[in-house]
């Protein structure tokens, strides 16, 4: 069995000891492909050295986090792009729009949404998309950019059953992680509509941990518990829920 979780934020852990025992904790629960989505310009150099140190388990996007979009979101922009130069970039990401924390800076959300989609288009690369009280906006983007090479994940999704099939219907899988656990989230009956061959897996880790650890960080070994919850919607074995979410990951990031 070979789980993998599309996206994770372990690059935050500091500490060299905390942080492999983080990697092991994966290895033992058969986690050994994570992707690490970008947020800003301090990110990358955490990333690259996640990279180094495990360059058959971590693989890197680029991107700038929507809540990092600031007056000076082209600059920034420019400086991510270049860093791509002489790296391995597998996704376009963590993009998007969030209009949770500040709805002030919707525009320049968009802009700078807009400008990383022309990167992915460019680069033949899948987009990873955060989406956060923003789905009409998100879709509107979509559907104007929409073209066959155009492709990703709906990172966190947790919207309704129309907004699933209407990511499905522009190319995008949909990541699904610790929320499915919850009790009240109403997401495991949206995914009684959602094929499992539309979903990969995904901790966000060190955010948004699953039942049983909800409230405490998160961590990709935790992974398991996300698994666990779909074999049990789907009504299958947790081997089916890897084999398939892990395909769905490799057709996505091309490794």
């Amino acid at each position: 069995m070979r789980l993998t979780d599309t996206h994770t934020h372990l690059y935050y852990e500091t500490d060299e000891e905390k942080l492999n025992q983080l990697m092991q904790r994966c290895f033992d629960n058969n986690i050994d492909r994570l992707f690490l989505p970008n947020v800003d310009l301090a990110s990358i150099a955490k990333i690259d050295a996640l990279v180094k140190k495990y360059p058959n388990n971590c693989f890197a996007m680029a991107g700038l986090h929507p809540c990092d979009v600031k007056e000076n979101y082209e600059l920034v922009l420019d400086e991510i792009c270049e860093s791509m130069v002489d790296r391995d970039i597998y996704a376009i990401g963590e993009i998007g729009i969030d209009l949770h924390w500040d709805k002030t800076t919707l525009e320049i959300q968009k802009a700078a949404f807009q400008e990383q989609i022309k990167w992915a288009k460019d680069m033949d690369l899948p987009i990873v998309i955060h989406c956060r009280e923003a789905f009409d906006e998100i879709f509107e983007i979509l559907e104007k950019e929409k073209e066959e090479s155009l492709r990703g994940i709906l990172h966190c999704f947790t919207g309704n059953v129309a907004q699933a099939q209407q990511a499905i219907d522009l190319g995008f899988y949909l990541g699904i992680g610790g929320v499915v656990t919850y009790k009240k989230s109403g997401l495991d009956e949206v995914l009684k509509s959602v094929p499992l061959d539309k979903l990969v897996l995904e901790t966000d880790s060190p955010y948004l941990a699953p039942v049983p650890y909800r409230g405490k960080p998160n961590e990709s070994s935790y992974l398991v518990h996300v698994a666990d919850k779909l074999a049990e919607i789907y009504q299958t074995s947790v081997e089916e829920i890897a084999a398939v979410t892990t395909a769905n990951s490799i057709s996505i990031f091309k490794i």
